[in-house]
């Protein structure tokens, strides 16, 4: 069977690429059908009890976290039922020499589907007694928890941590490390564990001794449940109170730390927390200028900035934004719900508007 292009796995593994947000950050993730298990980092999880997940055919969903393990970063997600994606081998890492080409896969900064090439810069660099493979691709925050390919399309790693101020100074952790584990795993299906740091035994709910490894007495801190799961506070729980009340689902709408993504008819509305300014962002970005008469359009929106009151137009480039802002401690529950419902519904009222009677140009959105 002749050797794929590049061109070829990247096409492939945009179907087992996952993205995931918690309220704390965001990250990367990949599916593994042989197992029927979404692989990620641990701290890309955090403490979640579930995560948000969504993928080219996997529609933005939660998925409950079923498997921690600190000590090699890793950990488990269990996947929508009945998911039909590429099956994509785990590769044999013994086979592996330094300089040999890689592909490095993931969500960097939450942009979809980026892959960089690169090569193993050293095979076996071992940290604190674990081997991780170090490659010269450059990976950012978000790539966590993305594949290492090689040339042959076999996943051979995944991308786990960078130095930082190094120049493209990346380390994945090598596939035998999460082929163990799934191995472990197999006949758990379902079930939420924490490995142990010291014996790697699976301790779940049912098996642990009071806070303890059953096998070797280490301190467990096992998954939470759903319900007991860390909630965000202050001003970053309110907007989640408020996007509840509204009947929008505040988990699903997360897209990682004070950052929401809500759709409201074909319009998508970006909910920033700045809490270093002390700002609440809403923003829509509805559509594009027409190619004619774009001088009719500018006088339109100069006339409803002139009678709309806490909120404005604006032009990013050749995008029309409809946005408002209010500043954190003037934001109640009640004045944070009517300044968002408002930006639902006028951004879909003037979505249509625009397309329909000015001719605007529908945005353009990335794919899944």
């Amino acid at each position: 069977m002749s050797t794929p292009t590049f061109n070829q796995i990247i096409e492939t593994y945009k179907n087992v690429l996952v993205q995931i947000a918690t309220a704390q950050s965001t990250g990367s993730g990949f599916y593994v059908a042989a197992y029927d298990i979404i692989v990620t980092n641990s701290h890309v999880v955090g403490n979640a009890a579930e995560v948000t997940i969504q993928g080219k055919q996997i529609p933005r969903q939660l998925a409950r976290v079923i498997l921690k393990d600190d000590q090699y970063d890793m950990a488990f997600l269990l996947p929508p039922a009945n998911l039909k994606l590429p099956e994509i081998p785990l590769g044999a890492t013994e086979a592996l020499h330094d300089g040999d080409a890689i592909l490095a896969m993931g969500h960097p900064f939450g942009l979809n589907y980026t892959s960089t090439r690169g090569v193993i810069s050293r095979v076996d660099r071992i940290t604190n007694g674990i081997q991780y493979i170090q490659i010269d691709a450059a990976i950012n925050p978000g790539n966590s928890g993305g594949p290492l390919v090689d040339a042959h399309g076999h996943i051979i790693g995944m991308n786990t941590f960078i130095i930082r101020g190094g120049d493209n100074l990346g380390f994945a952790l090598p596939a035998h490390y999460m082929l163990e584990a799934l191995e472990q795993y197999k006949l758990l299906r379902g079930t939420p564990v924490v490995r142990c740091s010291s014996c790697s035994t699976l301790v779940s709910a049912e098996t642990i001794q009071g806070k303890y490894c059953p096998e070797c007495g280490t301190p467990i801190e096992l998954i939470p449940l759903p319900s007991k799961a860390p909630i965000p506070d202050g001003v970053s729980k309110r907007i989640d109170d408020i996007l509840h009340a509204l009947g929008k689902d505040k988990d699903l709408a997360r897209n990682g730390f004070n950052q929401w993504e809500v759709k409201q008819g074909a319009a998508i509305i970006n909910i920033v927390y700045d809490a270093q300014n002390n700002l609440v962002l809403a923003e829509a970005i509805l559509c594009a200028l027409p190619k004619q008469n774009i001088e009719a359009v500018y006088l339109f929106l100069l006339q409803e900035n002139a009678v709309m009151t806490q909120m404005s137009f604006s032009l990013s480039a050749q995008d029309v934004v409809l946005s408002t802002l209010a500043y954190d401690a003037d934001m109640s529950f009640e004045s944070g719900k009517a300044m968002l419902e408002a930006i639902f519904v006028r951004s879909e009222n003037y979505q249509n508007r625009l397309v329909q009677e000015w001719q605007c140009l529908p945005r353009m959105h990335e794919e899944n």
